[in-house]
C-alpha cells in the first residue's frame, strides 16, 4: 500500500452493513488497503450490529432517540471490525482524525458519534441510516465524490437519489443529504471493485451507476 500524501479531497466510501458475511466484503477491503492509503475514507454500515438495536427496540420499546444513537454505535461496531480484519485502515472519530490519517498514509474508518449525536440537521430517526450520514460527512469534509458499496446496485444508470430510496437501497433521507452535501455519488455493487480501485488510482469517477440528485 502506498503511504505517500494524496493531492486533492478523498472519496467517500461507504460499506454496506449487509457485505458483513459476504464473500464480496474481503475483496473491497483489499481494494481498499491496497490503494486507499490518503485516498478514501470509509463510512462503515450497520449491518448485523444495527438489526440487533431493531430487534431490542421492538422487544423493548425504547424510543427513536435512543434507538439513533444505538445504530450509530452499531456502526462504529462494524468499522473496528474492518478495522481489525484489513491493515491500513485506522479508527478515526473527528474530522481532524481523518486529515491526519490520510496525511499519513491510511484508510480512515469513521466513527460517527462524536460529530453527529445532538446535531440539529441529523434526525433521531430510522429514516437517518449510514447512507445519509455517508453523504452528510462527505459534505462535512469537502470529499469530492462518495461511492455507496451496496450488496446489491440499481439496475439503471444513471439513477436518481429518490429512485434509490424507492428500491430501499438506501434510507429515505438520502437524498436531502446528498443535495445538501454538494457531492457526486455513485453506487456499486457485486463485482465491480475495479471500479473502486480506478476511481482511487486515477482520482477519477468510479463508474458504476452514477446517482443524481434529482
Amino acid at each position: 500500500m502506498s503511504t505517500r500524501k494524496a493531492p486533492g479531497r478523498p472519496l467517500v466510501v461507504k460499506l454496506g452493513g449487509s457485505l458483513a458475511g459476504s464473500m464480496e466484503l474481503k475483496a473491497w477491503l483489499e481494494v481498499l488497503s491496497r490503494d486507499g492509503g490518503g485516498r478514501a475514507v470509509v463510512v462503515p454500515g450497520g449491518g448485523p450490529f444495527a438489526d440487533q438495536v431493531r430487534q431490542a427496540q421492538q422487544d423493548l420499546g425504547f424510543d427513536d432517540a435512543t434507538a439513533h444513537h444505538l445504530a450509530i454505535l452499531a456502526m462504529e461496531q462494524f468499522g473496528r471490525v474492518l478495522a481489525a480484519l484489513s491493515p491500513g485502515l485506522i479508527l478515526a472519530d473527528s474530522r481532524r482524525a481523518i486529515e491526519q490519517a490520510l496525511a499519513d498514509g491510511k484508510v480512515p474508518v469513521w466513527l460517527a458519534v462524536p460529530m453527529t449525536l445532538g446535531r440539529p440537521e441529523i434526525a433521531e430517526s430510522w429514516d437517518v441510516t449510514s447512507d445519509s450520514l455517508a453523504a452528510w460527512l462527505a459534505g462535512a469534509i469537502d470529499a469530492r465524490r462518495l461511492v455507496l458499496v451496496k450488496a446489491a446496485a440499481p439496475a439503471a444508470a444513471p439513477v436518481t437519489a429518490g429512485e434509490l430510496a424507492r428500491q430501499g437501497l438506501v434510507d429515505p433521507a438520502f437524498p436531502g443529504f446528498q443535495a445538501s452535501s454538494g457531492v457526486e455519488a455513485f453506487c456499486l455493487g457485486p463485482g465491480q471493485q475495479d471500479c473502486l480501485k480506478l476511481a482511487l488510482q486515477s482520482d477519477g469517477a468510479p463508474g458504476g451507476s452514477m446517482v443524481c440528485r434529482s
